[in-house]
This record gives structure tokens, C-alpha cells and sequence, in this order.
């Protein structure tokens, strides 16, 4: 019996003093809600871009009869050309499948909306991202451009490398850089990935903000923590269409 208690105690002990990995970057939270977005890129046929997004506009609404669009956008720079970008929400995986279900039942959507759009389309990309549980999904106050900025974190998860990328993303908002729209997690795609979306009035508001952060001591410092985990990075300067809710 001494046996049994001695060794039973150790046992406690050890769970006890074992170390535990916490994050606030962690996903959890917003995983168990169920909402989550749906990043979609489109990449077009050369000269097939204005009348892909003149289509898009006039019959826009038999989408959005099924889902919320949360923004449109057009890919100024950063990557291949003739690129749009457009994200949706959706309450959970369940409502998208009933999406996609009505969407197949639709023929008015499928006659004037994607056959004709298909036939412009070369290339599509989806992944699905949740909104990191520090985030939420922020209105710019007036019409401007957006970046989004994206970072191929290190293996780990956000255990490893949460805390310093949250400290790096609100050094720049508490400094009144760029005005932050929303921090997302992908769930389906890459994995360990980071989209940050941003907005300024425009792009070379946002480069004098970007030319200031460089020479702030406190920026600096949070991203080179950050950057320890870091991978690699690219970004896209996006202009809102004339049919997006983001403006």
C-alpha cells in the first residue's frame, strides 16, 4: 500500500510540475464558434479583366442571395497580374455545404453568373482562415486601398510563435501606422500561415507609414522578435471594387 501511495504521488507530482504550452494566438475559440472566412483568388485571362468584374457587378447579387460577401478587390501589385482577391464568411462548414448546394440548384446564378465567368477564369485558389481570437473584423471609416500582408510562419503553431507576431501587429496599430482590419489563421491551405489585412487612405499614405515604422524604435524591435519565426512574407496592394462591402 506504501508502494502504491509513493508511486501514485510521484505520478501527481509530475502532472503537476509539467510544463503548459499556452497561446492567445490559438484559434480555439473561434474554431468552436464556427464562423470562419473563405479566402478566394481568381487569376484571369489576359484583357479578360474588366469584363470579368463588369459581369461580377451586374449579377453580384444572385451570390450574395446565399452568402455574405465580406470584400472584392482587384490586385494592384505584388504577384502575377490580372488577379482578383474576395473574401466570404460563413457561419460553419455546414452552412457553407448548404451554400453550395443551393448554388447548384441555382440556374439563374449558374446561366448569368458562373458559366459566363468561368470562360475568363485561368486559375482559382481557395483557403479557409479564421479570425485570430485578439481580432476582429474592423470597417474602415471611408474608402481607401488595402494590403494584405502574408507570413509563412516557422513549424510549431501558434504556441511557438503567437505571442511575439501579436506583439509585432499592435506595435504598428498602437502607432497609428495603418489602420488593421482583420488578423486571420488558415485552417485549409498552408498551414501555419498568417494573413494580416490592412487599410490606408491610400497607397502612398501607406508608404510614408510604412517609411516612419522603419525608423520607430518600438516597431522595430517587436518585429525582430517576430521575424525569429518567420519563414517568408509577401503582400498585395488591393483596390476595392465599386460592388465590395469593404470599401
Amino acid at each position: 500500500m506504501l508502494g502504491l501511495r509513493s508511486c501514485l504521488t510521484r505520478v501527481l507530482a509530475a502532472r503537476t510540475l509539467a510544463p503548459q504550452v499556452c497561446s492567445s494566438f490559438a484559434t480555439g475559440p473561434r474554431q468552436y464558434e464556427g464562423t470562419f472566412y473563405e479566402f478566394r483568388t481568381y487569376y484571369l485571362k489576359p484583357s479578360k479583366m474588366n469584363e470579368f468584374l463588369e459581369n461580377f457587378k451586374k449579377n453580384v447579387h444572385l451570390r450574395t442571395a446565399h452568402s455574405e460577401l465580406v470584400g472584392f478587390w482587384s490586385v494592384e501589385f505584388g504577384g502575377r497580374m490580372n488577379k482578383v482577391f474576395h473574401i466570404w464568411k460563413y457561419d460553419n462548414f455546414a452552412h457553407r455545404t448548404e451554400v453550395r448546394k443551393a448554388l447548384a440548384k441555382d440556374k439563374e446564378w449558374q446561366e448569368k453568373f458562373l458559366i459566363p465567368n468561368l470562360a475568363l477564369i485561368d486559375k482559382q485558389e481557395s483557403e479557409i482562415a479564421y479570425l485570430v481570437p485578439w481580432s476582429k473584423l474592423e470597417k474602415p471609416p471611408k474608402e481607401g486601398v488595402y494590403e494584405l500582408a502574408t507570413f509563412q510562419m516557422k513549424p510549431g503553431g501558434p504556441a511557438l510563435w503567437g505571442d511575439p507576431f501579436k506583439r509585432a501587429v499592435h506595435t504598428h496599430v498602437n502607432r497609428g501606422y495603418s489602420k488593421l482590419v482583420g488578423v486571420f489563421h488558415t485552417e485549409y491551405g498552408a498551414l501555419n500561415r498568417v494573413h494580416v489585412l490592412w487599410w490606408n487612405e491610400s497607397a502612398d499614405s501607406r508608404a510614408a507609414g510604412r517609411h516612419e515604422s522603419h525608423e520607430d524604435p518600438r516597431v522595430v524591435a517587436a518585429v525582430r522578435e517576430s521575424v525569429n519565426f518567420l519563414e517568408s512574407q509577401q503582400n498585395m496592394l488591393l483596390i476595392p471594387t465599386s460592388f465590395s462591402p469593404l470599401k
